[in-house]
């Protein structure tokens, strides 16, 4: 979760010689399955299809961010740069310890990823419901872990075995020191 202090001041104590922040309204926002399916919902179109979004369509997704009750749409009037670079920093962030070498992508496939192909993900691999509300890369991460632990070893293909075949003979040739 990220919280953000919209519209706070920074204030300097002689006696302490500290910087302190005061007042200012705290915005607490979570990039989740949630908050993308009501995007897509809005828009009709995939949030996460990479192409640009317009200015409305980035305050309307934070606007679905927020978990802070009572919220005005003003507040939106007070954002700063600084405020965007961080929401686009949490949004970005992995959120997990969980790394993971070169996959492909689902995109080369021809698949766009939607908020109904994410709770497809939850229900195939019995993610519980409780996932939606996690960051949405925690949540990536965890359904990769699942696709990669439940998936069946691929078969090499022949001529790759035959190469590797060639590949250890020769070894073995050139370690015994035969011709064959």
């Amino acid at each position: 979760m990220l919280d953000l202090i919209i519209n706070a001041e920074e204030v300097y104590d002689e006696e302490t010689k500290t910087f302190s922040t005061q007042g200012g309204e705290v915005l607490s926002l979570e990039h989740s399955l949630v908050s993308l399916s009501k995007w897509e919902s809005k828009f009709k179109k995939p949030f996460l299809s990479g192409g640009a979004k317009t200015s409305e369509e980035i305050l309307e997704y934070i606007r679905f961010m927020i978990n802070t009750p009572g919220v005005s749409p003003e507040i939106f009037l007070k954002f700063k740069d600084e405020h965007f670079t961080k929401v686009q920093e949490y949004i970005d962030s992995s959120e997990s310890a969980t790394t993971f070498g070169v996959m492909p992508e689902r995109k080369a496939r021809g698949e766009v990823i939607t908020s109904e192909l994410i709770y497809f993900w939850l229900v195939n691999y019995n993610i519980p419901w409780e996932a939606q509300y996690w960051h949405l890369n925690r949540l990536f991460a965890l359904i990769r872990i699942c696709n990669v632990k439940t998936s069946k070893p691929k078969k090499m293909p022949r001529n790759d075995i035959a190469r590797q075949n060639r590949e250890l003979n020769e070894q073995r040739k050139a370690k015994l020191g035969t011709s064959g």
